[in-house]
């Protein structure tokens, strides 16, 4: 077992693992705890009440997050020529198709998120296997396949996130970084919790939203009482 360091063994006492915090003390808390030397990130973890394994309880959704994350995401704008313009104005960082469909072939996955068009994913279909993997393969329901390009691409400039339920039945996202204020932390995570439960599926019985943690980098994590935020 690995033996706590002075800084860390601070941080842990901060924390009261028999509590449920509110979202508004565990937002001011995981600033508290965070002891990183770098801006470290604020994540969240949502545990479902459903089956994933079943299609009609599979949770994925998109949201645009009131304050962003915090993290600087680079887009790829996969369009044709007459698109382009309109990508590059929305501060897309990568524009182009043939030339990076052939870097992405070659192993190239720079980026955070790939935007592009209708007419473009056919040639996106035999990348699948490298995309895939990385979370990249644009989707219609997370709004990165679209003939409205310059919109896309601003909406995931602005903080707007996509995120999927795993195979335990958890949520994860990154919110912000612990340099935000924090009432911005609260109401980003106030703004995926609010956005999870709306999608809540039919088929999912009993108790929705079983467990809510906050932490930061390398923090412990903060439990919050989902009674406070349903």
């Amino acid at each position: 077992m690995a033996v706590l360091t002075k800084k860390q063994k601070e941080v842990v006492s901060k924390v009261d693992k028999n509590k449920l915090y509110s979202l508004e003390e565990a937002s001011k808390l995981v600033k508290e705890i965070s002891y990183t030397k770098f801006d470290a990130s604020v994540d969240i973890a949502v545990r479902l009440g459903v089956d994933p394994r079943k299609a009609n309880q599979m949770v994925r959704g998109v949201v645009s997050l009131p304050h962003g994350t915090g993290k600087e995401t680079k887009v790829l704008a996969l369009v044709t020529p007459d698109k382009e313009q309109e990508a590059k104005d929305a501060g897309a960082d990568y524009v182009g198709l043939d030339d990076y469909l052939q870097k992405i072939k070659e192993g190239w996955t720079d980026v955070d998120v790939i935007v592009t068009q209708p007419q473009v994913m056919g040639k996106l279909g035999p990348l699948g296997r490298i995309l895939g993997p990385r979370g990249l393969m644009p989707n219609p329901k997370t709004g990165t396949v679209t003939m409205e390009i310059g919109k896309a691409v601003a909406e995931v400039k602005a903080g707007k996130i996509d995120f999927k339920v795993d195979k335990y039945g958890i949520v994860h996202a990154a919110i912000g970084k612990v340099s935000f204020e924090a009432s911005n932390i609260q109401e980003n995570a106030q703004e995926i919790i609010s956005t999870l439960i709306k999608l809540k599926p039919q088929a999912a019985k009993g108790v929705y939203v079983k467990s809510i943690y906050l932490s930061s980098t390398m923090s412990p994590g903060i439990a919050i009482d989902p009674k406070n935020v349903n």
